[in-house]
């Protein structure tokens, strides 16, 4: 390969510098981890879990609470945000994760009696460090909602059969 076009090749493979949103966002779910385990007693079995047939819907934590398994959305916010980290997860967003908790749920080779869905808003201050607000059992999905069973296993995925 010429010189010039390896140049430009090396450019264009290489991988984007991670932004500081990027950044924030990884910080943030560092610390909503960190706080769910260390506070709450959860144990963390997946992180940034994206629906296999498309990658955008993710699920930033997927814990267990107990036999309850928990899908988290991480919100990290700058200190003195205009919109609070619980007040972004939108209906668009809720779109999203309701199609992303299905394709976790229905993969699963025993999928759990119950689970719920829970947002971990952070809040980032360059002078304090990482404050954590849980909200636990926000309404995702309709009343009585049931996964339809579908072949495939998320045992590999999900770190063990759950």
């Amino acid at each position: 390969m010429p010189g010039w076009l390896q140049k430009i090749w090396n450019v264009v493979r290489r991988a984007p510098a991670p932004t500081a949103t990027a950044a924030a966002g990884a910080r943030g779910e560092q610390a909503a981890a960190d706080f769910l385990a260390s506070r709450h007693g959860f144990a963390i079995v997946a992180r940034n879990w994206h629906r296999p047939s498309d990658r955008r819907d993710e699920i930033d934590l997927v814990c267990r609470d107990g036999e309850v398994l928990v899908f988290v959305e991480v919100k990290a916010r700058a200190e003195g945000a205009l919109v609070s980290g619980f007040h972004a997860v939108d209906e668009r967003k809720r779109r999203a994760l309701r199609r992303a908790v299905h394709a976790y749920l229905a993969a699963l080779a025993h999928a759990p009696r119950t689970f719920r869905f829970d947002v971990a808003e952070v809040t980032l201050s360059p002078r304090l460090p990482p404050q954590v607000m849980h909200y636990e059992n926000v309404p995702l999905f309709p009343k009585g909602y049931h996964v339809a069973r579908q072949s495939g296993s998320l045992g590999d995925l999900a770190g063990g059969d759950l």
